[in-house]
């Protein structure tokens, strides 16, 4: 190699040197300073990708993520505890259990001293075939039925709404991932209206699959319940200022100050005691939204009052449930202290 190909050579290696610095600098700066976590997800990905020289499947990468969701292991323990467990120990004396201080910690293989290497091979040859099976499979394929990921921005909306804590049991998505759950399954007709989803650990996910015997048909159904003769089934509609899936807003005819909105259930249901969650979360929804209407064209609103009556006795006049939504300015009354506390007129200052 002649000096002017030698000096060509080197420049080409000493530039490609300097871009690998470049992007370990650059990796090492997101990694230390830019990275921003809300769970294991990122870190886990990259080692994923730096342990199998720069490029993994997304089944490599999810495989990793599962093997650090200890919510997920802590749910298989549970399962092998209570159910597998018990079915090779006490149902068939396979195996026994491990225990330390009267707990569980584990079980052991009844008679493994007995087996050679080659009968150890063959049986687990075995049950990989009973892994393969198309029976085994089958076990497995609701869960993939039918099934659509819904868009980040959604389950964002959904975890946002739910202040990442589990709207079941309260807990939080530091201790436990979340799921977005479809209150009413896709597979009974469920949609993925934001109305319909709610945020769950991995653990009160899978309880709700094994315990709920709702039927669900009916449920869906009932979404549709109009009365003719209810004023608000027959002329809200045609007055809606607001609208998603499950609910209606709409200007009070006899309004309190002006921009007093009610926004109603679209199924014909008299008590608020009686809505589904998926119309409380709808309900929310647009009382949020209109708040924030009314907000914007009005600087003078510097208050709300929000206010349901649910019974004759309480003051309920149209028996389909209606959420008052009334704005308050300074000055609309010379007293505003104690608010609702004034539907007992005598009760309201305190």
């Amino acid at each position: 190699m002649d000096a002017y190909l030698f000096g060509l050579y080197s420049i080409e290696i000493t530039q490609r040197e300097i871009q690998l610095y470049q992007s370990f600098e650059e990796l090492k700066a997101y990694i230390t300073t830019k990275m921003q976590m809300s769970h294991v997800y990122q870190p886990a990905m990259l080692i994923t990708l730096l342990e199998n020289d720069g490029r993994a499947s997304t089944e490599q990468i999810a495989r990793h993520l599962l093997s650090l969701d200890m919510a997920q292991v802590s749910y298989y323990e549970e399962r092998v505890k209570k159910m597998v467990g018990e079915v090779l120990t006490n149902n068939h004396g396979i195996t026994s259990k491990v225990k330390d201080r009267n707990k569980i910690v584990g079980y052991e293989l009844n008679g493994f001293g007995e087996l050679s290497p080659e009968q150890v091979e063959e049986l687990i040859v075995l049950l990989h075939d009973k892994l393969e099976s198309k029976h085994s499979q089958s076990l497995y394929e609701h869960r993939y039925s039918g099934y659509e990921a819904l868009s980040g921005s959604v389950r964002y909306s959904v975890l946002a709404r739910a202040k990442h804590r589990c709207e079941l049991c309260g807990i939080s998505a530091d201790v436990k991932a979340l799921d977005v759950d479809h209150i009413v399954p896709r597979s009974k007709g469920g949609s993925d209206d934001e109305s319909n989803l709610q945020a769950l650990c991995y653990t009160c996910n899978r309880a709700k699959n094994n315990r709920d015997d709702t039927d669900f048909r009916k449920v869906a159904e009932s979404y549709a319940e109009r009365d003719p003769e209810c004023v608000f089934c027959d002329e809200a509609s045609s007055r809606a200022i607001g609208e998603n899936e499950l609910a209606l807003a709409f200007l009070d005819g006899f309004p309190v100050t002006e921009g007093h909105t009610l926004v109603i259930p679209k199924r014909h249901v008299a008590d608020y005691f009686d809505l589904y969650q998926p119309e409380l979360n709808a309900i929310l929804e647009l009382l949020r939204k209109r708040k924030d209407e009314l907000q914007a064209s009005d600087k003078t609103i510097t208050g709300f009052n929000v206010g349901i009556n649910a019974g004759a006795s309480a003051g309920q006049t149209v028996f389909h449930c209606h959420v008052h939504l009334i704005p308050r300015r300074d000055g609309d009354v010379e007293e505003p202290r104690g608010g609702v506390r004034g539907v007992i007129p005598e009760r309201q200052k305190y």
